[in-house]
């Protein structure tokens, strides 16, 4: 068994100093454990740097600000001490987590007063998914549960809250001998995974769900990009299931699980090709400090 995440080796910046990794404690009264007031990112550094560092700090600050709080350091601030823990803890190749929320200082559903709290931790964190079933594509289950629509929940934030339905739905899926789940929004419409964005290829061009329910990812602006450099037609709109037997290909995207192949969807199947092939290397290529490059 995995060495549990709480006794991990290394420093962990917390409210503004480092501290031992198994020092890095909240009460069990914190609000952001009970109602769910937190917010947190997912990212990558490679070679020591991390992948669009401040496009992340910003979306950190910016989810904080929809749950109705403001962090109390700088986007500056922030990428500073990523850089810091990525440093100190001596891994070049590792996942940053950053989690802000909100203290114990009142428990309740109101909790103005309370005090803001940030935490950055990294550590070694290889494929998201078994190496040797990503190369030959993943497959995917059909979550029960739909991404809400935007006027019940604060869907633009990366809010803790808004995982619970995925945990569910990823665990559902795994039960089954899938890798991950699909899901769909609260029309029907396809949305996204438990944890990334979901594209396909028709006519070789590229498909995705329009991301005005679900979080338009860091990853996900980076693979249109991508395309677009190679000459691909992204087209993002809306997608109904019954037109996924039209796709030939189909692939996932997140700083977990980057770039990664679908090879089925249930009842639906498609053959890992050649655009999914590109763009895992243009992505590749992509997240690798670059050579000479100016100091920011």
């Amino acid at each position: 068994m995995a060495q549990s995440y709480d006794r991990l080796e290394g420093v962990i910046w917390y409210d503004g100093q480092l501290v031992p990794w198994k020092d890095a404690n909240l009460h069990v009264f914190s609000h952001g454990l009970h109602y769910a007031s937190a917010v947190f990112e997912g990212e990558r550094a490679y070679g020591g740097e991390i992948f669009k560092c401040t496009e992340h700090s910003e979306r950190l600050k910016r989810s904080a600000q929809i749950l109705d709080f403001e962090i109390p350091y700088s986007v500056a601030e922030i990428d500073a001490a990523k850089r810091l823990v990525v440093e100190k803890n001596g891994k070049k190749d590792a996942y940053v987590r950053p989690v802000a929320w909100r203290g114990s200082e009142m428990m309740g559903v109101s909790a103005q007063n309370n005090k803001i709290h940030l935490a950055i931790g990294s550590w070694e964190w290889p494929s998201y998914f078994d190496p040797a079933e990503r190369l030959k594509g993943i497959r995917l289950d059909l979550a029960d549960y739909r991404r809400p629509d935007p006027k019940t929940a604060p869907c633009l934030a990366k809010a803790a809250g808004l995982y619970m339905i995925c945990t569910i739905s990823k665990h559902k899926a795994e039960r089954k001998g899938y890798a991950d789940a699909m899901m769909l929004d609260w029309q029907g419409r396809v949305a996204e995974c438990t944890g990334a964005n979901i594209f396909f290829v028709k006519d070789g061009k590229i498909h995705t769900p329009l991301a005005d329910c679900f979080l338009s990812g860091i990853t996900r602006a980076t693979v249109i990009e991508l395309a677009k450099r190679r000459g691909f037609e992204v087209i993002e709109r809306r997608i109904m299931p019954d037109e996924l037997t039209s796709f030939s290909e189909c692939f996932i995207s997140g700083s977990a699980a980057e770039v990664t192949p679908v090879s089925q969807i249930v009842d639906w199947n498609f053959n890992p090709g050649g655009i999914t092939k590109q763009l895992m290397d243009d992505y590749s290529a992509e997240v690798q400090p670059k050579k000479g490059k100016a100091a920011a």
